[in-house]
C-alpha cells in the first residue's frame, strides 16, 4: 500500500515544479497567503452555524436557500421625472429595491439655483430641491411596499424629511416606511467629503435621526455604516473592515450617550461594503465583519441577539472598472457579485460596464441587473447555505482578518474613539498611503489590470454613454423651485424654519422640526441653511502623502529621467515647476487629485493642493496668486464641460492665459474635443499612468524629452 502523501511531500513536489520559487503572496493588507491550506491552519477555529452567534456563516439559518438577497440598482440622474421612469423600467425588469443616487448639489445642501452648483445639477445623480421633487421621484412606486435605500449624508435631514412627507402624501404612515438612509458622516470626513456641518453637530444629527426613526419608523434602517467609499478611496480590505466596524461602534455609543437604549435601536443599524477583485479576501471580509460586530455589540452591552447581527448591503467596486476595454467590466462585476453572495450579503448593487466613464445607460444597467438574476436563477449557488464555509483557506483568512482588524479597532478605542481618530487624521493618512502604493504597483505593471497595463487593445472602440444636459436640468429645477415657493404659505414656512434654527441651537430633535419644514414646502437649501446658521459649514484642504508613489519608482530609469527634467526646468526658470491641483464643483472624491499631488510632489514639483468645492473663479484666483505654471483640474462627477472652460475663461480675462490647464478623471472620450476647443492642453482619463502623464506635463512646460513610454520600453 502506498503511504499517504504528507505536507512535506507536497512542498517538495511544488518546489520542483516551480524551481524553488516562493509561491507565498503578500497581500496589500500585509497578510502572507500561502499556496496551500490544510486542516492544521484551521485548528481551533469554530465558525459556528448560520443564524447563530457570532453569525460568521450568515445572519439567517436558511440564508439564500430560504430567500435570495435583494437586487438593488444605485441610480438617479437628471430630473425626478427621468429617474422615476428609469426606476419603473428597472422594477418591471426584476429589480426588487430602490437605491437612490442624488446629485452633488443635493448632497451638499444647495438648491439648484445656488451659484456654487452650476456644473453639478443633475449630473451625478438626481436633483432634489423640494418635496415636489421627492413626490415625483416615487410617483407610482408605493412606499408601503417598496424598500428604498438613500445614499445621503450631508443633507440627510431635509432628504429624510422629504421622504417622510412624500410617504404621508401618498397615504403611507411613517411606521410603514421601509428602507435605509446612509447617514454615515464619519466616513465623509475620512474619504468622500460630501459633508456640510462640522463633526460635533454632524454626530448630533445622527443621534437625532436614530432617536426619531426608533420612535416612529420601526421598519426603517436609520444608518448604513459604510466602508464602500473607503475602499473606493484606496483603502485595503483590512482598513475598510476595521474602520467601518469602528465607525459603527462610535455611532452606537453616540446614540447611547443621548439616552437611547442600545437594544431599542441596534437592530436597525446596517452596513455597506465594497466588493473588489480580491475574491477570497472579500468573502472572508464579510464573514469577519459579522464576527467583529457581534463582539463589539456584546462589549457595549447588547442583550438581544438581533442587536448583534451585522446586516449589510454590498456594491461591486467602481474603482475596479476601467475606461479602457470596458466590456471587461462585465466580467469584473460578475466576479465581485459572486464574492458578495458567497460572503453572505443581504442586498447587492452591481455596477454597469460604463460607470468608469458616465452614468449607466438602460443597456448597461440591464446587463448589470441581469448579472444578479442569472446568479440567483441559473447557477444553483443559492441552494446551499454558506457554501465556502469549512474551506481551509476561507476560515484561516477570516480569522486573520478578524485579528488584524481588531488590533486597529483597539487602537481607535485607546485614542478616544473614531471621531477623535478622524479628527487626528491618521485613518485617512493610512488610506492615502495604501492608495498611492496601489497606484504605483499598477503603473509599474506589478498589479495587472487587463486592458490597461497588460493585454491592451491597439484601438479603443467607442461605446454609447448617458449624457445629461446640465443646463436644461438646472433651468427645469429653478422653475420648479419658483413654483413651489409661489404656492406655499410663506409665514408658516418661515415659522417652521425659525423653529428649526432654535431647535438646532437647543436640544429639540432636528429631524422632527425638519419634517414640519417639509410639510410647509421649505426647500432643501432653506432647511440646510437654517441649520448652517447655527452649526456653521465645514471645509478642509487635502493633505497628500509623500514618498509612497515616488519610493516605488525610485530605481526606474523613466522616473529618474522625469526627475532630471524637473531639475532642468528649475535651472532654466529659477524655480521648480508649480502645479495647482484643483477640485471644482461639489465633487468631494479626492482620490485622483491626491494621487496626482503625491506623484508630482515626489517628482519635485511645487504642488498647491487646492481646497475642495471651489468655483472656477476661485480656482483661477488661487492659480494666479500662487503663480503656478499649470492647473490640473480633477473631475469625477461629470461637471468638466461646464467648470473647466469657465476656469480657462477666468484665467484669460485676468491676462494669465499662459497658465496651462490640463484635465483628469472620469471624462468620456467624446468630450475631449469640447475641452480641447476650450483650451485644455492635456486630458488624462481613468487608468492613466501617472509616470507617462508627468512626461506629457513636462513637455507642455517646454522640457524637450522623449515620450516616457519609449523609456519604459
Amino acid at each position: 500500500m502506498t503511504d499517504k502523501p504528507t505536507l512535506s511531500d507536497w512542498q517538495a513536489a511544488a518546489a520542483k515544479e516551480v524551481k524553488g520559487r516562493d509561491l507565498t503572496w503578500q497581500t496589500p493588507e500585509g497578510i502572507a497567503v500561502k499556496p496551500l491550506y490544510t486542516a492544521a491552519d484551521v485548528e481551533g477555529i469554530d465558525p459556528g452555524l448560520p443564524g447563530f452567534a457570532p453569525f460568521t456563516r450568515g445572519v439567517r439559518a436558511s440564508m439564500y436557500a430560504g430567500r435570495p438577497w435583494t437586487i438593488r440598482q444605485y441610480a438617479g440622474f437628471s430630473t425626478a421625472e427621468a429617474s422615476n421612469a428609469f426606476y419603473r423600467r428597472n422594477l418591471a425588469a426584476g429589480q426588487k429595491g430602490l437605491s437612490v443616487a442624488f446629485d452633488l448639489a443635493t448632497h451638499r445642501g444647495y438648491d439648484s439655483d445656488h451659484p456654487r452648483v452650476t456644473g453639478d445639477v443633475g449630473k451625478a445623480g438626481v436633483a432634489i430641491d423640494t418635496i415636489d421633487d421627492m413626490k415625483i421621484l416615487f410617483d407610482g412606486i408605493p412606499l408601503d411596499k417598496m424598500s428604498v435605500s438613500m445614499t445621503m449624508n450631508g443633507a440627510v435631514i431635509p432628504i429624510l424629511a422629504f421622504f417622510i412627507v412624500a410617504g404621508e402624501e401618498q397615504g403611507v404612515p411613517q411606521a410603514l416606511l421601509d428602507g435605509t438612509i446612509q447617514n454615515d458622516i464619519l466616513k465623509e470626513f475620512m474619504v468622500r467629503n460630501t459633508y456640510i456641518y462640522p463633526p460635533e453637530p454632524s454626530m448630533r444629527i445622527i443621534s437625532d435621526i436614530i432617536a426619531y426613526t426608533s420612535a416612529h419608523m420601526p421598519k426603517f434602517n436609520s444608518i448604513s455604516i459604510s466602508g464602500y467609499h473607503m475602499q473606493e478611496a484606496g483603502a485595503t480590505q483590512l482598513q475598510e473592515l476595521a474602520f467601518t466596524i469602528a465607525d459603527g461602534r462610535e455611532y452606537a455609543k453616540a446614540a447611547m450617550a443621548s439616552g437611547l437604549d442600545l437594544d431599542a435601536f441596534a437592530g436597525r443599524l446596517s452596513f455597506f461594503f465594497a466588493i473588489g477583485m480580491n475574491f477570497f479576501m472579500e468573502v472572508a471580509k464579510l464573514r469577519a465583519a459579522r464576527k467583529l460586530w457581534h463582539r463589539v455589540m456584546t462589549d457595549l452591552g447588547a442583550k438581544d441577539e438581533r442587536s448583534k447581527m451585522l446586516r449589510t448591503h454590498c456594491q461591486t467596486s467602481g474603482v475596479s472598472l476601467t475606461e479602457q476595454d470596458p466590456y471587461n467590466n462585465v466580467i469584473r462585476t460578475t466576479v465581485e457579485a459572486m464574492a458578495a453572495m458567497l460572503g453572505g450579503t443581504q442586498s447587492l448593487h452591481t455596477n454597469a460596464l460604463d460607470e468608469a466613464i458616465a452614468l449607466p445607460t438602460d443597456f448597461s444597467a440591464r446587463i448589470a441587473r441581469n448579472t444578479q438574476i442569472v446568479l440567483q436563477e441559473e447557477t444553483g449557488m443559492t441552494k446551499v447555505v454558506d457554501p465556502l464555509g469549512g474551506s481551509y483557506y476561507i476560515e484561516a483568512l477570516t480569522e486573520e482578518l478578524v485579528d488584524k482588524a481588531w488590533e486597529i479597532i483597539q487602537r481607535v478605542e485607546a485614542e478616544g474613539g473614531m471621531a477623535q481618530a478622524v479628527a487626528a487624521g491618521w485613518p485617512k493618512a493610512m488610506i492615502e498611503e495604501a492608495s498611492a502604493g496601489r497606484a504605483a504597483r499598477v503603473d509599474k505593471g506589478e498589479d495587472v489590470i487587463v486592458g490597461v497595463n497588460k493585454y491592451k487593445l491597439a484601438e479603443q472602440d467607442p461605446i454609447d454613454i448617458l449624457d445629461v444636459d446640465n443646463v436644461a436640468v438646472r433651468e427645469s429645477q429653478i422653475a420648479r423651485i419658483a413654483r413651489s415657493k409661489a404656492g406655499r404659505d410663506e409665514a408658516k414656512c418661515t415659522a417652521a424654519l425659525d423653529a428649526l434654527r432654535e431647535g438646532a441651537r437647543g436640544t429639540t430633535n432636528v429631524l422632527a422640526l425638519a419634517v414640519e419644514c417639509a410639510r410647509q414646502r421649505a426647500t432643501l437649501g432653506e432647511i440646510s441653511s437654517a441649520m448652517e446658521d447655527i452649526f456653521g459649514r465645514y471645509d478642509t484642504v487635502p493633505t497628500p502623502v509623500s514618498g509612497i508613489y515616488g519610493g516605488a519608482h525610485e530605481f526606474d530609469a523613466a522616473w529618474q529621467g522625469l526627475k532630471e527634467g524637473v531639475v532642468s526646468l528649475e535651472t532654466r526658470n529659477g524655480r521648480r515647476p508649480r502645479m495647482l491641483v484643483a477640485k471644482m464643483g461639489q465633487d468631494g472624491h479626492d482620490r485622483g487629485a491626491n494621487l496626482v499631488s503625491s506623484a508630482f510632489g515626489d517628482l519635485g514639483f511645487d504642488v498647491v493642493p487646492g481646497p475642495l468645492f471651489q468655483t472656477p473663479s476661485e480656482a483661477a484666483k488661487l492659480a494666479i496668486e500662487s503663480d503656478v505654471d499649470v492647473v490640473g483640474a480633477s473631475s469625477l462627477a461629470a461637471g468638466h464641460k461646464t467648470l473647466i472652460p469657465e476656469l480657462i475663461g477666468h484665467l484669460r480675462e485676468a491676462g494669465r492665459g499662459d497658465i496651462k490647464v490640463i484635465a483628469g478623471g472620469v471624462i468620456p472620450a467624446q468630450d475631449y474635443q469640447v475641452l480641447r476647443d476650450a483650451g485644455v492642453q492635456g486630458i488624462f482619463g481613468p487608468g492613466t499612468n501617472l509616470v507617462e502623464a508627468a512626461g506629457e506635463v513636462l513637455r507642455l512646460l517646454g522640457h524637450n524629452m522623449p515620450p516616457v513610454e519609449e523609456d519604459v520600453k
